[in-house]
């Protein structure tokens, strides 16, 4: 029998600061603060921590971090790269490392300071990364105006409009709404704010694109055994997965067939080939959104709907409470906080622990994603 991750793992501390486009303290001490919360709801002192997984972008090591809270010796320790698209892929290394005996007790953690702190691709001294050496000098400076040529590609292929990206905008705007931790809290958005802002890179204006925000969060896992008598109901890690797709260039795909099969693909086929429950059976999605247009190609990625059917899956209100797929209730990355996505893990767990300011009564089953248009992840989680 091939052996698995499939529930032999939980998460059960969450913990995060609060989030704003400017926050005085450092983003270690940001981390701290968000692992220390993230512990305490777990019931596990500092301690026993012997496994972290960050992202290869947190400037926030491991020494400093298990120096500052008073872990303990650490027995695993590893960092994903890729930015957003790492997120999920925290959750999976301590997974296996603890399903496999190489830990006990694991943190996952980012700590940003992207409203106040510069810009990656600000700084025009370094050399420029192989695929930034093809796409920089035409122009594709920022993420936004790499995800713009795909959205336009996408909008050309598949008759898609921009009232299908508010429909997204819309609905994570509505469930930040009612989130008072969101920096969108109680700042409604209307179709006519939308249509009327200004554009950030074309065909995607500024509500296309998510927050600026300083902020922390992390999570800690422990065994299936373990979390029965921890301090909160455990959230099952059910399946886990990461995508690189053949032929992949970062963002705007340029050598594969089809550009806008991307790394999404990948991890889903790999998602579901674990999991006891397909497409159909998620109560909940914390799905990617950097920008808008990655949520309809997510929806097809992950087998919501066909190929070029994810536009249309947005329509009738499909993404808010009460719809086909409720998603980013907490607000994701456009309203509640952007933290390369780390804030979609944290909304799964609180709808699996029935907590959520915009709760999905009944929800089981939630699957959270990392980012699309790089190597990404994904996460199935079930209470």
């Amino acid at each position: 029998m091939t052996a698995t991750l499939k529930d032999t793992t939980a998460i059960v501390g969450i913990g995060q600061t609060p989030f704003a486009r400017q926050l005085p303290e450092s983003e270690k001490t940001l981390a701290c603060r968000a692992v220390l919360a993230a512990l305490d709801d777990a019931g596990i002192h500092p301690s026993e921590v012997d496994a972290f997984a960050s992202y290869t972008m947190e400037e926030t090591d491991e020494v400093e971090l298990a120096k500052a809270i008073g872990a303990g010796d650490v027995t695993f320790f590893s960092r994903v790269g890729y930015g957003g698209g790492g997120s999920c892929a925290t959750v999976a290394h301590l997974a296996a490392a603890i399903t496999t005996g190489q830990a006990t007790v694991g943190v996952a953690w980012r700590s940003r300071k992207r409203g106040s702190g510069p810009r990656p691709w600000s700084n025009v001294r370094a050399q420029l990364p192989t695929p930034g050496q093809w796409t920089r000098p035409y122009g594709l400076l920022r993420p936004a105006d790499e995800i713009a040529m795909l959205t336009r590609r996408y909008l050309h292929e598949y008759g898609a409009t921009r009232d299908h990206l508010f429909n997204v905008a819309l609905a994570c705007r509505n469930r930040a709404n009612q989130n008072p931790a969101a920096v969108m809290y109680e700042r409604p958005l209307t179709r006519s704010m939308y249509m009327s802002s200004r554009w950030i890179s074309e065909p995607l204006c500024l509500y296309d694109n998510c927050l600026e925000t300083d902020g922390a969060l992390a999570c800690v896992v422990v065994s299936a055994e373990r979390a029965r008598d921890c301090r909160r109901a455990p959230v099952y890690v059910h399946s886990a997965a990461q995508g690189l797709p053949a032929q992949h260039h970062g963002m705007v795909n340029y050598w594969t067939d089809d550009p806008l099969s991307g790394p999404s693909w990948t991890a889903a086929r790999q998602l579901w080939k674990h999991a006891d429950f397909g497409p159909g059976d998620v109560h909940v999605a914390q799905i990617y959104d950097a920008f808008t247009a990655l949520v309809p190609l997510s929806l097809e990625g992950y087998g919501f709907c066909g190929r070029g059917e994810g536009a249309a899956f947005t329509e009738g209100g499909a993404l808010e409470l009460g719809g086909r797929l409720p998603v980013n209730t907490g607000g994701g990355g456009l309203s509640e906080a952007y933290v390369h996505g780390f804030n979609l893990i944290n909304e799964g767990v609180r709808q699996l622990r029935g907590t959520s300011t915009a709760q999905v009564s009944g929800a089981a089953t939630c699957l959270v994603t990392a980012g699309e248009g790089v190597p990404t992840s994904a996460l199935l989680l079930r209470s």
